[in-house]
């Protein structure tokens, strides 16, 4: 019987969660065809530099999902789910500290780590788990009533699990059960027509709206799935102009003179959904919840610790410089991008090979065979292949998620900005709570990308002749970026 692999479990999957949420989120269908229509023009416009980043193909079946889950167990159960498509844990991001208001979760995203099955599918999940214990948020008396609600459901079946860890044991499955694990894989993140608990629920969403998205009910589903765009300022107008209401900015790096850097995000808002509650008094009724939305992405170059520094530098600011220009009248997104873009074009090269002389952003690196010797040979250092004209940058997308812009996005899709006592003491969390809690690696994304950027100098010293390793500049020995 015939193999389906890994990637191709992890493509099919995608793409029957899109089918499903759109069907569930009619929106999601509109910003997949506004979000096509962008792409289509971008191509058309700037050619074969449009997919400098990532081919079309690519681009257009990219999607990432965002999912939420309540119990380090269940948090486990979703590493099988995810690692029997190739999926493995990256990153760690607590937005418990980068949400001004109550988002009371940690968070990691499962996607391929390996280039090659990034290029077959590149589909990611972020993940993120409610943190019960963190009395910023919940009593104590709300914390043991919400593990025990929490530990009488079951989000994901026996024989789903049983399939994943045969599917990451073998590297896939035969046609049937791969059959049968992508129908239960999909329909474990399906809407639950279950009735809600309306004072459950409503106890829970005072203190965070998210808690009770994740706490509140007896299942999870897919939050939002995300396409990606080639340009988000223009899906931006396009969705307004369509008249689907946009949160009120585009999350990450300002739109500026330079290449895309790490990742651009926004979203049409939460939409009222139609729900089933049951009332204290027993009776059953139908109302709504706003609780899902539509984001969608830009993804740029992958920035190292020193770019991505650079960039947190830039964001404070911002944020000071708009809250000084807020004084005088309320900053709009038009304006608010063009005061983070003046401070970009400043301090940060408007060219690749700039981000790669000053180790700001990682790339790959090709010989360039137009280069004239002259009698000259290359050196060992990376500063001086780029510099001198021997070798030729190539971007790296980035694959990850940024913490301020995932709490933004969240934020702007609240009902309420919830309750968080900052006087109570917090549950100290981290990226190897994190990897106990999944009991696998939590791949570090710098790692990842610093790897796939030594492999390709490996290749340059072989072509070259240089005998030893390239030298890749320590980020605190690199020159300042202007």
């Amino acid at each position: 019987m015939p193999i389906t692999q890994q990637w191709e479990l992890r493509a099919e999957f995608a793409r029957r969660l899109s089918h499903l949420y759109g069907k569930e989120v009619p929106a999601y269908t509109t910003l997949l065809e506004v979000s096509q229509a962008v792409n289509e023009t971008v191509l058309s416009t700037h050619g074969a530099e449009a997919q400098r980043l990532g081919s079309i193909d690519r681009v257009t079946a990219e999607r990432h999902g965002a999912v939420r889950v309540g119990t380090p167990e269940e948090m486990a159960q979703v590493a099988r789910i995810f690692a029997a498509m190739g999926m493995y844990p990256v990153g760690f991001y607590d937005l418990r500290e980068a949400a001004a208001s109550s988002v009371p979760v940690v968070s990691t995203a499962f996607r391929p780590v390996d280039p090659d099955e990034l290029a077959r599918n590149p589909f990611r999940v972020f993940t993120s788990l409610l943190v019960p214990s963190d009395r910023r948020f919940f009593s104590a008396d709300l914390q043991r009533r919400l593990e025990s609600f929490l530990t009488k459901r079951t989000l994901f079946t026996a024989e789903l699990l049983v399939l994943a860890d045969r599917a990451a044991e073998y590297g896939g499955l035969n046609s049937g059960d791969a059959e049968i694990f992508l129908t239960l894989s999909t329909a474990a993140f399906k809407l639950s027509a279950e009735a809600v608990d309306r004072a459950w629920y409503r106890e829970l969403e005072r203190v965070s709206s998210v808690a009770a998205d994740i706490g509140g009910v007896a299942s999870t589903h897919i939050n939002h799935l995300t396409p990606r765009v080639l340009d988000i300022d223009d899906l931006y107008a396009r969705m307004q102009g369509d008249g689907i209401e946009m949160i009120d900015t585009i999350q990450g790096p300002p739109r500026w003179m330079g290449p895309n850097l790490l990742l651009r995000q926004t979203s049409f808002r939460a939409l009222a959904e139609r729900r089933v509650f049951r009332e204290s008094d027993g009776s059953v009724v139908k109302d709504s919840l706003r609780v899902r939305f539509g984001e969608v992405e830009a993804r740029g170059i992958a920035a190292t610790v020193r770019g991505r520094a650079v960039y947190d530098r830039l964001t404070v600011e911002t944020e000071q410089a708009v809250a000084e220009a807020a004084a005088n009248a309320p900053v709009p997104a038009a304006q608010r991008n063009a005061i983070a873009a003046e401070l970009w074009n400043q301090q940060v090269p408007a060219t690749e090979q700039g981000l790669a002389l000053h180790d700001l952003a990682y790339f790959t690196y090709t010989v360039n065979t137009d280069k004239q010797r002259n009698g000259t040979a290359p050196g060992r250092s990376l500063t001086d292949l780029i510099d001198q004209g021997w070798v030729r940058p190539e971007p790296i997308v980035y694959e990850d998620f940024l913490p301020k812009s995932a709490a933004g996005i969240f934020q702007s899709n609240l009902t309420s900005d919830g309750h968080k006592d900052t006087t109570q003491s917090t549950t100290d969390i981290d990226a190897a709570w994190m990897e106990g809690v999944l009991n696998r690696t939590l791949h570090d994304p710098y790692e990842l990308y610093d790897g796939i950027r030594r492999a390709s100098l490996v290749h340059v010293a072989n072509q070259l002749g240089i005998r030893s390793a390239i030298e890749v500049p320590i980020p605190d020995q690199a020159p300042a970026p202007n």
